[in-house]
């Protein structure tokens, strides 16, 4: 489900369309169900490789509660469950460096960059177990610069789950993109009271635009036109008349990336990669966003501004008109959807409805259903 299509509508829908039910956005058993079905079962978006270039360079990452180690070999990116054989000790925390293997910090057993069991004190090699000799894989692919995990690689294996065929026609869209050349020239982290969902939805419409992001829609005017129902992102939305990027005043001093197409120059395009990834790009820069869900209402979710390293080594290279300006976007939605949130908390709450603009949004309702089952996003047809 990594299009950004619409769903096709019905000549003569008459209703709107419901939501998600109540129960999908609030309830801690249903966020459990995700867990298992979607986070630890998909492709999930965990960072750059830059930050993974040297060998032995790793970083723990931690998606809804089980935790991977990602570290770069001589031979590639490996990723396994951050979990010692012997006893069950965590490995590793944070982001480093590592000379030569993964050690214990219990029982000093040690492990090769791709999981093999080389070391365990005082042990001989044929007293563990030979399923006990590697650490638990972890799937992980690269795409564009971007790195995803997945914790059931077999399964994926299997049923032909693939990264690429997780993202679709994506790659082929964003073909003249340099993405894989990009560095991060500035990130944020924001903790958000709103279910991952509801910021996900709320990325996939812009019929709240006009009223919740004002100075977006000074550079987008197209953003607030019929509430964003004319939008055509395969193409790009314009700017208004001398502006082609996101920023306060529409303009930069830093050059178009050298390869996109005279649409690209002077429009902006997003994507949204179920489960946690959107992904909206500039003529200039690109800013991507990782979510990670910690619980049924919070999310934390990272913004990386990615730019050219070619307009980086500038002496005068300042990101903060891009960073300010997505700043202040990404802190009006992330408030609306605080209160979305809130809001849902109530006991008169059953489901909400999209309306025709937001058609976009149903894309989610497909997505968990696929994953988690038709009850998943079934409805009360008598609730109010």
């Amino acid at each position: 489900m990594a299009e950004r299509e619409p769903p096709q509508r019905s000549p003569d829908r008459r209703q709107l369309e419901a939501s998600l039910p109540r129960a999908a956005y609030a309830d801690p058993g249903f966020f459990e169900r995700e867990r298992n079905g979607i986070f630890w079962n998909e492709w999930f978006y965990v960072g750059r490789a830059e930050q993974l270039e040297r060998v032995g360079s790793f970083q723990v990452v931690d998606v809804a509660g089980e935790s991977a180690i990602v570290v770069r070999g001589p031979d590639g990116l490996h990723a396994h469950v951050n979990l010692c054989r012997h006893r069950g000790s965590r490995l590793l925390c944070g982001n480093g460096t590592l000379s030569g293997a993964i050690r214990c910090p219990y029982h000093a057993w040690a492990y090769a960059f791709d999981g093999r069991l080389i070391a365990a004190p005082f042990v001989s090699p044929e007293e563990v177990p030979a399923q006990a000799r590697r650490l638990h894989p972890v799937g992980v692919e690269c795409w564009g610069g971007f790195v995803f995990v997945n914790f059931s690689p077999d399964n994926a294996r299997r049923q032909g789950r693939t990264l690429a065929r997780q993202l679709g026609a994506i790659p082929a869209r964003l073909a003249r993109y340099p993405l894989e050349q990009l560095r991060i020239g500035h990130s944020i982290r924001y903790d958000v009271a709103a279910n991952w969902k509801v910021m996900l939805e709320n990325y996939n419409e812009c019929y709240h635009c006009a009223g919740v992001h004002p100075e977006l829609c000074r550079i987008v005017p197209a953003f607030k036109r019929r509430g964003g129902s004319d939008l055509d992102w395969k193409r790009g939305i314009p700017h208004r008349d001398g502006a082609w990027t996101f920023s306060l005043s529409g303009t930069s001093p830093r050059a178009p990336f050298a390869e996109l197409d005279e649409d690209e120059r002077v429009r902006h395009k997003g994507e949204l990669i179920y489960p946690n990834f959107m992904l909206s790009l500039s003529a200039d820069h690109v800013a991507a966003f990782s979510l990670w869900p910690e619980s049924a209402d919070q999310t934390t979710i990272i913004c990386d501004f990615l730019f050219h390293p070619s307009e980086m080594a500038n002496p005068g290279f300042d990101p903060a008109d891009a960073v300010e300006f997505w700043d202040l976007v990404n802190r009006q939605d992330w408030a609306i959807c605080e209160n979305v949130q809130a809001g849902m908390r109530s006991r008169a709450f059953h489901h909400g409805y999209y309306a025709p603009m937001e058609d976009s949004s149903l894309d989610i309702r497909r997505y968990v259903a696929a994953l988690l089952g038709a009850d998943a996003v079934a409805i009360d047809r008598g609730d109010a």
